[in-house]
């Protein structure tokens, strides 16, 4: 067995810096939005360091949802899928640059017959904060509209 062989083979899977670039996100947050509501969110990382696992609950709406994101090597990208006691089901896909993590829907055609496509936004990372916006575009990205903007700050 050749050196580089044997060193693929005694790799921990997802220990590539690459794998570590959603840790900003990992533990538990106070989130407020619309300057009064407040929600959590408890995010861990589990099934050997894979996977990054989002727990969100609002109480004040009864709104509860969870996400998994994982970094896949061969796209070099990342992988997000979001579900809620809403019916909701998001599958979306971005990439960390310039201290951003931004994750993409793929555009959908909408009943008015233009295409529309989302994003979500991790920006302004700070180990106790950032900001997260949830965008949308119905001009192929030329323009983005805010249509929810929640701001994280770690719980102590």
């Amino acid at each position: 067995m050749s050196d580089n062989v044997s060193a693929q083979a005694t790799a921990k899977p997802c220990s590539t810096a690459e794998c570590s670039q959603f840790d900003f996100w990992l533990g538990d947050w106070d989130l407020t939005y619309n300057d009064t509501v407040h929600a959590t969110n408890r995010v861990t990382k589990e099934m050997g360091g894979c996977l990054v696992h989002e727990h969100f609950n609002d109480p004040s709406h009864a709104y509860t949802g969870e996400s998994w994101s994982v970094y896949n090597p061969q796209t070099k990208l990342w992988q997000q899928t979001w579900v809620d006691d809403q019916g909701a089901y998001i599958v979306l896909t971005g990439a960390f640059k310039d201290g951003s993590m931004i994750l993409y829907t793929e555009p959908t055609l909408q009943p008015d017959g233009k295409m529309k496509q989302s994003r979500m936004v991790f920006y302004d990372i700070t180990p106790d904060r950032f900001m997260w916006d949830w965008e949308s575009t119905i001009d192929e990205g030329k323009t983005w509209t805010n249509n929810w903007r929640i701001h994280y700050k770690r719980r102590s």
